[in-house]
């Protein structure tokens, strides 16, 4: 697998286009406000919705968006990892939003 950078979640500019590739239930559950969900096993068929540019991915822990940055980095994106997940973004106190209307957390 090819290496691809990786940031801290404290270090995601505030600008950032963040692609998170956890599950429906997980991304309901709380995520980075403005972030395009799309599951893991979905990305290679919904390429097509990846905007240009650098793309930030972020899963729960950080296993699952490097592996899909890792992949769409073979592919020709520009991509990084966000170290430690959604968990590492709501611990640096990063905004989050959910889709339940309660108070957003990370599953």
């Amino acid at each position: 697998m090819s290496e691809v950078p990786s940031v801290t979640a404290a270090d995601v500019p505030a600008d950032a286009t963040i692609l998170d590739v956890r599950e429906d239930d997980e991304w309901v559950a709380g995520h980075a406000d403005g972030a395009l969900h799309i599951p893991m096993g979905e990305v290679p068929q919904r390429l097509g919705e990846l905007p240009e540019g650098e793309l930030h991915v972020v899963c729960r822990a950080g296993g699952r968006s490097l592996r899909v940055a890792q992949w769409l980095s073979q592919n020709g994106y520009e991509v990084v990892n966000v170290d430690g997940g959604m968990g590492a973004w709501a611990d640096a106190g990063r905004p989050m939003v959910s889709e339940s209307g309660g108070e957003p957390f990370v599953r």
